[in-house]
This record gives C-alpha cells, structure tokens and sequence, in this order.
C-alpha cells in the first residue's frame, strides 16, 4: 500500500527549516504555473502534486523530468519538474533545476517567483527574499508574491514584517484562506495558538479552503492539547488511507517535541473572579 504524501504545508520546505510550529507555514502561490501544467508537450498532472501518493508522485515526477530534459530552458517544464522534486523533498535539485530556468529566463516573473520558492526551500532565506522582491512589480503588486515574502520573512525570524506582508496581501485579495493560513501559522512561531485558531479558522471557513488550511488547523488545535477535535479535523474531506497518514504525522509531530501537552496544560482556563 501506498503511502499518501503529506501536504507542503505540512513539511519542513521553506523552514523549511526550522521549528515544528514553523512547518505549517508555506509559499502558496509563489508559481504561476503551479500544479497545472498544459502548455505544449508538458505533461499535465491529473490532480495537485499535493494530493498524490508515492507512486503517483514519482511518476508525475520522472514524467516532468523528462519533459525536462528535452529543453531545459522551458520555463513551464522547469517550474513543473522543481515544483514535484520540491513535494518529493528533492530541495538541492529543484533549486538546480530553477537556477537554469532563471539563467535562460532573468526577466520571467513568474521564473523568478518560482527561483525565490527554490531557493527559500533549499534554506537560502535572505537569497530567497531578494528574488521574490525582484520579481515583484510596484504598480502591479502580485498578493502572491507579497504572501511568499511574510514566509520567507517569518523563517527568517522577523515576525512582524511578517504580519504586515500578509496584511498587505490580504489588502489586495481580501479573505484569501492562504494568506490567513500563513498569518495564522505566523502566531504559532511566537508561541500564540489561539489567535493562530482564529485565522485559521477563518481561513478555513472560505470558500477557497484546500486540504492543506484544514491540516494547519488540526495542527494548531493539536498543540493545545485537544488531539481529538484535532484528529477530526485531519479526517475531513480525505479518503482513510490519507486521513490515518495525516492522523500519524500529526500525532508523530506533536509527541515528538511534547509540545502539545504542554500548551494544552498552560493555555487551561483561568476562572473568572467575579
């Protein structure tokens, strides 16, 4: 039996590096291209990379390596064969792969937005910034690319630049669940689950929610103690075989480090004085 891949959310990519709290944060959006590849002879995917299983991974992968191959100057085959190496935790080569596709496309947007993505992956924080910043335009602000640069800001520490980054995206694209996701991910670094549930729930609760927003929040009601809500959570919207995955990443993640028994044991109600 095949074992499902967990959400990017929901691994070390961009914090990639860092804290388990930190994992939960991703670049959405960074690529144009992103998951749907259709032009010319690029293999297009028969569901987001995030929702397939080992196999199908590796398949969609050596299918978009080849496609590759072929011309590895094509901007969408190199944004489609880094984005699945990045899935498969192939962070040094996606980065390879996106620093030939920059060099043969320097003034692509949508290159360097997927460049900055590698880069951020592959733990170059500070590279990662100046890309995305470059591939930002003034007058036509990208939310996406204001969102990929409050991630990268928030693995790099600087929280509240962070926070203004998402802010500003939302701005721009008002309730976009993953920029909540992002902003609500942001409190957990600092230690703050429950304004973290409240975007999160609110991101969750938008029309545009995806699988990997509800496993932020399963994650985030986890590290206050509340597994079985958490665990419910998980379950949503997913078959079992994907579920029991998420279930045992979760419950690995959060044992792990203890941390979730003992929010759930700090964060108890005080009772009211009357």
């Amino acid at each position: 039996m095949t074992s499902r891949i967990m959400p990017s959310a929901l691994k070390i990519r961009v914090l990639q590096g860092a804290s388990a709290a930190l994992v939960a944060i991703a670049l959405s959006g960074c690529s144009t291209t992103s998951d749907k590849i259709t032009t010319g002879t690029i293999p297009k995917l028969s569901k987001p990379a995030e929702e397939m299983n080992t196999t199908e991974l590796r398949s969609a992968t050596d299918r978009m390596g080849a496609a590759y191959e072929k011309n590895p100057k094509d901007r969408d085959a190199g944004i489609g064969y880094a984005n699945l190496l990045r899935m498969s935790g192939r962070d040094a080569q996606a980065l390879a792969v996106m620093q030939q596709v920059a060099i043969a496309n320097p003034q692509d947007r949508g290159v360097l937005a997927a460049y900055g993505k590698a880069q951020a992956a592959a733990g170059q924080l500070e590279q990662a910034l100046d890309t995305i910043t470059r591939a930002q335009t003034p007058d036509r602000p990208d939310w996406k690319l204001i969102s990929a640069e409050g991630a990268i800001l928030d693995q790099l520490g600087r929280s509240s630049e962070a926070r203004s980054r998402y802010r500003d995206a939302l701005d721009i694209q008002p309730n976009e669940p993953s920029v909540l996701s992002n902003l609500g991910m942001s409190y957990v670094l600092t230690n703050d689950p429950r304004t973290a549930e409240t975007y999160l729930r609110s991101a969750a609760d938008q029309p545009g929610a995806d699988s990997r927003v509800r496993q932020n929040l399963a994650l985030v009601v986890g590290l206050q103690g509340r597994f079985p809500e958490a665990e419910e959570i998980a379950r949503r919207e997913l078959s079992p075989q994907q579920a029991d995955a998420n279930v045992a990443y979760l419950r690995a993640m959060l044992s792990q480090q203890n941390s979730w028994q003992k929010l759930a044991s700090k964060d108890q109600p005080t009772p009211a004085v009357n």
